[in-house]
C-alpha cells in the first residue's frame, strides 16, 4: 500500500516532532518517506534550545532530486521559519510536483512554547502555500495567527475554518485540541462539504509531535488515494492510539508511539 510523500520541514533531536516524527508516521501508515530538511532544531520534551536554518540553495537541492528521481504522490509541508524558504519552496514545487496535493501544517509554535516561525512568514505561508493547499491544518492558535480570529468555541472555530477557506485553501482541517472543553472537535471543511471528528479528551501529557504526525498521516493517505475526508479519519485513529500507547519518555511533553499496528484502520 506504498505512496510516495515528500517532507519539507525542520528536524527533531528528541525524535518526537517534526521530520522524525513524519518519517515514523508515514512507514507506520505503509508509505514511503522521503525529506527536505528545511532547519535543524536542538530540542527535548520540554523546550526548543536552538534553531539552526539550512542554507537556501541546500534546501532547493534537495527538493529537486528528491522529486527529479523518486518522485511524490503527496507533499508536506511543517516548520518553515522563513519568508524566503517558503517562497524557494513554493517555487520549487511549482517546478517539479504542480499537480501533486500539498497538506500544510503550519508550525508556529512549539509544543514547550517557543516561536518557530517569524511574523515575515506568516505573511509568506498565507500568499504562497494557503493557495496551493489540498488541505491546510492549524490548530487554534495557528489559525488565530493566521484569521485574525478568536478561536475558543466551537462556534468560532467554524467561523476561522470558513475565513481560511475564503482565504483560499482548497480544504482546511481546524484542529480542536486547543479549544477548552472535555469534547475535542476538529473540523473538516471543504467546497465539498464539512466532516466533524470528535472524540473525549485524552488525559495525557503525551502530545509531542500530534500535528507533525496527523499531517503526515493526512499526507499519506492521499499518497494511497484515499479521499481526503477519509485520509483523515484514518489519521486521527492513528493518532489517537499512539497517544494512548506513548512510550512515556522525557520530562515534558513527551512523545507518541509512531509504531503501533495499523491493521485494522481502512
Amino acid at each position: 500500500m506504498k505512496g510516495r510523500v515528500l517532507i519539507i520541514a525542520g528536524s527533531d533531536s528528541g525524535g518526537g516532532a517534526g521530520i522524525q516524527a513524519d518519517v515514523k508516521t508515514v512507514t507506520a501508515l505503509q508509505g514511503y518517506a522521503a525529506t527536505a530538511i528545511a532547519a535543524l532544531t536542538a530540542q527535548d520534551t520540554r523546550t526548543v534550545r536552538a534553531i539552526h536554518d539550512v542554507p537556501l540553495p541546500f534546501i532547493r537541492l534537495q527538493i529537486q532530486m528528491v522529486l527529479e528521481d523518486i518522485g511524490a504522490d503527496a507533499l508536506k509541508t511543517g516548520m518553515l521559519s522563513k519568508p524566503e524558504v517558503i517562497a524557494a519552496v513554493r517555487e520549487e514545487l511549482d517546478r517539479h510536483a504542480p499537480d501533486v496535493p500539498l497538506v500544510v501544517d503550519p508550525v508556529m509554535v512549539a509544543k514547550g512554547g517557543a516561536r518557530l516561525l517569524d511574523s515575515g512568514a506568516e505573511r509568506a505561508l498565507i500568499e504562497l502555500l494557503l493557495p496551493r493547499a489540498a488541505v491546510i491544518t492549524p490548530n487554534a492558535s495557528e489559525a488565530e495567527a493566521l484569521t485574525g480570529l478568536p478561536v475558543t468555541t466551537f462556534e468560532e472555530q467554524d467561523r476561522a475554518a470558513e475565513r481560511l477557506l475564503k482565504m483560499g485553501a482548497r480544504a482546511v482541517l481546524l484542529k480542536g485540541g486547543h479549544v477548552p472543553g472535555d469534547v475535542v472537535r476538529d473540523v473538516l471543511l471543504s467546497p465539498a462539504g464539512r466532516h466533524e471528528y470528535r472524540g473525549e479528551r485524552l488525559p495525557d501529557s503525551s502530545t509531542h509531535g500530534t500535528g507533525c504526525t496527523l499531517a503526515s498521516a493526512i499526507a499519506t493517505g492521499l499518497a494511497q488515494k484515499l479521499e481526503l475526508h477519509q485520509a483523515v479519519e484514518r489519521a486521527h485513529a492513528y493518532v489517537r492510539t499512539a497517544i494512548r500507547t506513548a512510550p512515556g519518555f522525557g520530562h515534558g511533553n513527551g512523545p507518541l508511539n509512531h509504531t503501533h499496528t495499523v491493521k485494522s484502520y481502512p
